[in-house]
């Protein structure tokens, strides 16, 4: 059976990182690419975080390339609360690999450049803010069309943020960039939103056996997740709205619907757009459900999760 090749784009922080593992741990997939763009850190400090996680594999083969350091508009600071200010829970690792490791082509020329090498084979993963897949788009307008599918972790289906009132995260670091994307694309496109995330949390149960395996993968999750457990579960003690009780670890649901669609159990298809303007709702995604739109290009918004399936990816990430 012919591998499924996929070119990751990452913010990596550390839900990143646990997704990237996943990837690299599927037999049945083969990553041609990682991309990097700003986003929980610093751009840097992402190539760094994607180095020091395929050194940990044991597969620093995989070309790393330098994106986006900042939205196409408006800046805005990165985040620096729940993964820490490195990305990767703040965690010293004085054998990291550095940035002369980082391939020099930019990684929206890596993207055009692959999405034709590989035209109609390669779906894009995108994990963090969407500004180096919209530039390729701009770049290149038959970049869209050439991917076989693309898969989103971002946006929100009931205007429900992780960061504003009403947005969630990676739209919102550059809401212009995820309308872009939102508007011309024409691959099948898969968005796996905050609130499908927030339904489908994992047992902490669960939690302490992937990150207690023993394996020298198993104790690297451990070390950088130990910031945002603490974060998660004294939100939860508290109540926060913005975390179910358990373990949830956003880019790897959209990692895991790449690797294997049947995790998804069912999906509403809409058009999608992004609200620019509002005071209170910028960078919202916008779903059109009765097609007043009149878009072509309707997305797949996942709304249930096989969890065991789920949970069988993710722990072959740790072994």
């Amino acid at each position: 059976m012919a591998k499924k090749l996929l070119l990751l784009d990452v913010d990596c922080g550390v839900d990143d990182a646990h997704a990237i593992m996943m990837a690299l741990a599927a037999p049945q997939v083969e990553i041609l690419g990682v991309t990097c763009c700003y986003g929980n850190t610093t751009v840097d400090n992402v190539c760094r975080n994607v180095l020091r996680v395929l050194k940990v594999c044991r597969r620093s083969e995989i070309p790393v390339y330098r994106g986006a350091v900042s939205p196409l508009v408006k800046d805005r600071s990165v985040a620096d609360k729940y993964h820490g200010k490195d990305g990767l829970g703040d965690v010293p690792d004085p054998d990291a690999p550095g940035l002369e490791n980082i391939q020099a082509e930019h990684a929206v020329n890596t993207m055009m450049r692959i999405a034709t090498t590989y035209a109609g084979q390669v779906s894009l993963v995108a994990t963090g803010p969407l500004t180096n897949v919209a530039l390729a788009s701009k770049m290149d307008p038959t970049f869209p069309a050439k991917l076989k599918h693309l898969y989103i972790m971002g946006g929100n289906m009931e205007g429900r943020g992780n960061v504003t009132m009403c947005a969630e995260f990676n739209f919102v670091a550059d809401p212009e960039a995820a309308y872009i994307v939102l508007s011309y694309f024409m691959c099948p496109t898969h968005i796996i939103t905050w609130e499908y995330c927030l339904r489908h949390p994992l047992p902490w149960a669960f939690f302490q056996e992937w990150i207690n395996q023993g394996t020298e993968e198993a104790s690297f999750l451990k070390k950088i997740t130990a910031r945002s457990e603490k974060i998660a579960k004294a939100l939860q003690e508290k109540g926060g709205m913005h975390f179910s009780p358990g373990f949830v670890t956003c880019d790897s649901y959209a990692m895991a619907t790449a690797i294997d669609e049947s995790v998804v159990t069912k999906h509403t298809e809409a058009g999608v757009s992004v609200e620019l303007q509002g005071s209170l709702t910028r960078g919202m995604m916008v779903l059109d459900k009765r097609n007043l739109m009149k878009k072509q290009n309707r997305a797949f918004i996942t709304t249930k999760c096989d969890v065991e399936k789920f949970k069988q990816l993710l722990m072959s990430a740790a072994k």
